[in-house]
């Protein structure tokens, strides 16, 4: 189906369109495992939006598309491994957007797609083991995350973003050894994702992030462990009973139920 989208846009002469086609061909070859074929796609896709961009530097539009495209380029080469071929690909995302944001500082969905950008760097740089460029990185992504939540309480993608940036500050402060540190953002996180899922409680993905910031405070906080885990086993089991555990956290509640345990046996013997 897209390789006919592309056949047509070219004899359209529509290269966005075909760029677009392009992007569509290689997310299905990337989820099929096909990364190096994925990555053919993606650059396929870059080329044209180099060239558009080229022919109107004006056109945010264009621009923005380029750095969805860098970003896609940085993802398959952080899948290959590559790390500095996928940083590389970030930044060049990350200029585009710190360009865009600079003409209208006050386009929500430019700031957002900025903070991804430095989220996407502090990624490649904690994998590099360089925790204090990804704390860098991350901070700086929170401070939009800040901005935008604040912006708008009640905009739900907005505050999720908002927890994501602690859980991640709060994983390079635990890598550093910070326990504190890591223990005030996995709160931080923590609190913001009890809210969503008290108001959806239906939506199952909010009920993970809460299971998972549970988990992370009970290993940087052995005093709330036991209070913790027994609260992420709740929600686990509630999942499964209403049949909305994702097969794929199948093993949650047992995982759950062998950490409570454990701690009981550490207490008896203490």
């Amino acid at each position: 189906m897209y390789g006919a989208a592309a056949v047509a846009a070219r004899r359209t002469g529509d290269e966005r369109d075909l760029s677009i086609s392009h992007n569509k061909i290689a997310d299905v070859r990337q989820a099929q495992g096909d990364l190096d074929g994925a990555l053919a796609a993606y650059r396929a896709s870059l080329a044209i939006r180099e060239r558009l961009t080229a022919q109107d530097a004006g056109n945010a539009a264009w621009q923005r598309d380029l750095s969805f495209s860098h970003d896609r380029i940085g993802d398959v080469r952080q899948a290959l491994g590559d790390l500095d071929d996928a940083q590389t690909a970030y930044r060049a995302s990350l200029a585009n957007r710190e360009r865009l944001t600079a003409r209208d500082a006050g386009n929500a969905a430019w700031q957002r797609d900025l903070s991804i950008s430095h989220d996407r760097i502090g990624d490649v740089r904690q994998a590099q083991g360089d925790l204090d460029d990804a704390l860098t990185a991350y901070r700086a992504s929170l401070a939009i995350a800040e901005r935008l939540a604040a912006h708008d309480a009640g905009n739900a993608a907005w505050q999720r973003d908002l927890s994501i940036s602690h859980n991640k500050i709060g994983d390079v402060r635990q890598a550093q050894g910070d326990l504190d540190g890591a223990l005030a953002a996995y709160r931080a996180s923590l609190a913001i994702g009890e809210r969503l899922a008290a108001q959806d409680a239906g939506n199952a993905a909010w009920q993970r992030d809460t299971i998972v910031l549970l988990v992370k405070v009970s290993e940087v906080a052995p005093a709330e462990a036991r209070a913790c885990l027994t609260r992420a086993l709740e929600i686990a089991r509630g999942l499964a009973a209403t049949g909305r555990l994702a097969p794929v956290d199948a093993w949650m509640p047992e995982d759950l139920q062998r950490r409570v345990a454990a701690i009981g046996g550490n207490e008896g013997r203490g």
